[in-house]
């Protein structure tokens, strides 16, 4: 599923996510648990403020974000 992400851009754009977006909720990102790289895309294990844990990654080459996996209750 296609998100709508805020991320810091530092040395490099999309350098990781502060915020991400799924249909209307915005949701800030408390924790980055893990980070690592695939050969087209990057993934972030998170836990969000509604405190369920969260797999995005970012495809580089097509500069678009995709939601992976959600595990948690909703609040």
């Amino acid at each position: 599923m296609r998100i709508k992400v805020k991320a810091y851009s530092g040395y490099k754009a999309e350098e990781r996510p502060i915020s991400f977006t799924i249909g209307e909720k915005e949701l800030r990102i408390e924790e980055l648990l893990d980070r690592w790289y695939g050969e087209d895309y990057e993934y972030f294990k998170l836990r969000a403020d509604d405190r369920c844990i969260y797999i995005i990654r970012y495809n580089r080459d097509e500069d678009f974000w995709e939601l992976v996996m959600m595990e948690g209750e909703k609040v």
